[in-house]
């Protein structure tokens, strides 16, 4: 408990708790249910043993119409229905069972992340910034430095759940091309010319075109630089290995 005697967790007891969480991540695969599309509403998640942080961080967030939902351990989280909605998570370093930064070395988990804790050291903080929380906060906290913190990873958590959307709708109309329309799309954005792209796959440049403008259309997309931004998004190859002479590698 923070601000309490430290507890030395036994080697045995951690991998006791990674394998319970490895059980609890497989079992629930960090679904986010209760679906909601209004991102309008964010919700700030707190992981804390100390109910007194837990109360004061929820009447903090309740006075500026933020809503949240706090847990006492990393487990209790994992247990838990997590909202689909915008969020970030407010984490306690160090927490009985498994400590906040075990969840972040061991969950795979998008929630962006806020550390807080009354025992913090620079290598600890170094080590929780490079794995990509968003702030390392240490107590007592200052309101309004929280507060602005939570908005960052609020804004943050927002274009990431705006960029899931968009990739999974361009996904889709991707599949939608046929399997030549799909080849000249990596062809062409990889940087081959229409007549190139035509050799390496067998037919005209003429065939080329007419698969081209039909993949843009179907794309919904005019400008070529947008096509390749797309094929950026969706993971396509930029450099193709041929069998005509102009190999790209």
């Amino acid at each position: 408990m923070e601000g309490a005697q430290l507890v030395v967790v036994t080697l045995a007891a951690l991998a006791n708790a990674i394998a319970d969480l490895h059980f609890a991540v497989t079992t629930m695969g960090l679904t986010l249910h209760d679906q909601s599309s209004d991102d309008a509403n964010p919700v700030v998640l707190v992981i804390d043993d100390d109910p007194d942080v837990r109360e004061g961080l929820r009447s903090l967030f309740e006075s500026v119409n933020l809503q949240s939902r706090s847990f006492g351990s990393v487990q209790e989280f994992l247990r838990s229905q997590i909202p689909d909605r915008v969020s970030c998570l407010i984490l306690d370093v160090r927490l009985p069972g498994l400590s906040g930064i075990d969840f972040q070395t061991n969950v795979q988990i998008d929630i962006p992340i806020i550390f807080i804790t009354g025992h913090g050291d620079i290598p600890m903080s170094v080590k929780a910034m490079k794995a990509g929380a968003v702030e390392f906060l240490t107590k007592p906290l200052r309101e309004q430095e929280l507060l602005d913190t939570v908005r960052v990873a609020l804004d943050r958590d927002r274009e990431r759940r705006h960029r899931k959307v968009t990739t999974h709708d361009l996904r889709s109309r991707f599949d939608s091309l046929s399997k030549r329309e799909r080849e000249v799309m990596t062809l062409v954005t990889s940087g081959m010319m229409n007549k190139q792209v035509g050799a390496e796959l067998g037919i005209s440049e003429v065939t080329v075109k007419v698969h081209r403008h039909n993949l843009m259309t179907k794309l919904d997309t005019k400008a070529f630089t947008d096509l390749v931004r797309m094929a950026d998004a969706l993971g396509l190859p930029r450099t193709i290995k041929t069998n005509g002479p102009w190999n790209l590698n």
